[in-house]
């Protein structure tokens, strides 16, 4: 329920509603409007290349070697972004914060992109989608992407003053979410129709649970 609400103060009761598809509560770090189903892409890592592997040091003992690292580390990020254009992937959507290069090249390429999901949201969208979160595969940047999502729409959404992100998705299960917005002129006023709101969704959950055993 908790990824399934979002409560907007400051705004008349009458101005509730219930939205097709999730609402997540944060902005865009990069917009690139796109029409018609657009392929998303999960991810749980930083998509800017390390120069070693976790736990082994990497020096760097020249300005012109420093400056090659970062060379490579810019052409790698942006085959990566080519290969998300190449596989027409046009919603990014990250569990963690990317650098300023990661997000550069996304707006060159395309790439819309949403970050800090948490783990519920994450968790949320691939019992939706039904795919895992995609993982760079090592130096081969010519493989098909096959963990993508469908995304029916993908756009910015205003509540109040907030700015957040209105994405519907191609369920592969029953399932089928909506996301509801309480209006109301305090959060506290928010705060009890949410709390009553839940406890009618559970009783009525527990009630056909009974009837279906």
């Amino acid at each position: 329920f908790a990824e399934l609400h979002a409560a907007v103060a400051g705004l008349p009761v009458a101005s509730s509603r219930v939205l097709p598809g999730i609402v997540l509560r944060r902005d865009f770090a990069a917009y690139c409007p796109a029409r018609g189903d657009l392929r998303a892409v999960l991810v749980t890592e930083p998509l800017r290349p390390a120069l070693s592997a976790p736990g082994v040091e990497f020096l760097v003992d020249s300005e012109g070697r420093y400056q090659a690292s970062q060379r490579w580390i810019a052409w790698r990020t942006e085959a990566l972004m080519k290969h998300f254009q190449s596989n027409d992937v046009k919603l990014l959507l990250s569990s963690v914060k990317q650098e300023e290069l990661v997000i550069y090249y996304a707006k060159l390429y395309g790439v819309s992109v949403v970050e800090c999901l948490s783990s519920e949201e994450v968790a949320l969208i691939c019992e939706i989608t039904g795919v895992s979160p995609y993982e760079p595969f090592g130096d081969n940047t010519h493989r098909e992407i096959t963990e993508s999502a469908v995304a029916t729409f993908c756009q910015p959404l205003l509540l109040g003053s907030k700015r957040c992100v209105h994405i519907g998705f191609t369920s592969v299960c029953a399932f089928q979410p909506h996301c509801l917005i309480l209006c109301g002129p305090v959060e506290g006023v928010n705060e009890q129709h949410a709390a009553a709101l839940q406890g009618a969704f559970t009783m009525l959950q527990q009630l056909f649970k009974t009837v279906y055993q």
